[in-house]
């Protein structure tokens, strides 16, 4: 549905990430295809495309940055995919716990509610724990980009521990409306199947285990990027009153 795609490509074969950069393609360029993937698992709510290319013709132009800077481009990029989906995923861990304290609190089982169960009470704990714990290493990410300061590892290790939280927490709650919660009366049989993408796009989190392990091992260092955010806020946002 988008106007505008950000494309990396290789000028050459091979595996060395110099040879990539990154072009904008227009809708509309001979050539061009795009496609909706329809029966997705979960996140149905948000289209998901593919693009077709056939001897695409892209303009010097619409090439970002300087030639042979796309992987690097696609990388600082990520920081900001993955402190968004670390928020979302915080957002989901609410969700559920939402959910299930109005459940465990009306749903009655052997003669009480099944909040007054123990093993439920240890589910709820749980998402308590997992939601403000990922609560505040996304809002500690967000707060070293609105310093202008690079935060890969930062936002690495949000994007992680929420997006873990956020299934362990949609399972539990599953777990926590027993049949209903396997039915699509609740919306917690949504959530699971939302949360399971999250662990997976912006960086799986098996990727983003061997990131966590090489910065404490020392096997990985961040470089200076050539062009980086300035701290916020902007001056024009500061100008147009924004800030």
């Amino acid at each position: 549905m988008a106007d505008l795609f950000l494309v990396f490509a290789r000028r050459e074969p091979g595996r060395d990430p110099h040879a990539i950069s990154a072009f904008v393609l227009e809708r509309g360029m001979e050539g061009l295809e795009t496609h909706t993937i329809r029966n997705k698992l979960g996140v149905r709510a948000g289209n998901t495309g593919g693009i077709r290319m056939r001897e695409v013709r892209v303009p010097a132009e619409n090439l970002i940055g300087l030639e042979g800077e796309g992987f690097k481009i696609a990388m600082s990029a990520l920081d900001n995919g993955r402190l968004t989906v670390a928020a979302g995923a915080t957002g989901m861990i609410r969700a559920c716990l939402d959910a299930s304290v109005a459940y465990a609190r009306e749903r009655e089982a052997f003669g009480k509610p099944i909040a007054r169960h123990q093993l439920v009470q240890q589910m709820i704990a749980r998402m308590v724990e997992g939601y403000e714990t990922s609560r505040l290493l996304y809002l500690w990410a967000a707060t070293l980009k609105n310093q202008g300061k690079r935060c890969t590892r930062e936002t690495s290790l949000a994007k992680l521990h929420a997006c873990d939280c956020a299934f362990q927490a949609a399972a539990d709650a599953v777990e926590i409306h027993g049949a209903y919660g396997f039915s699509d009366a609740f919306p917690v049989g949504r959530h699971l199947r939302n949360a399971k993408g999250e662990m997976i796009y912006e960086g799986t989190r098996e990727i983003h285990l061997l990131m966590q392990a090489e910065y404490a091992l020392g096997l990985r260092e961040d470089r200076p990027l050539r062009c980086t955010l300035p701290p916020w806020p902007f001056p024009e946002d500061e100008e147009a009153g924004l800030a």
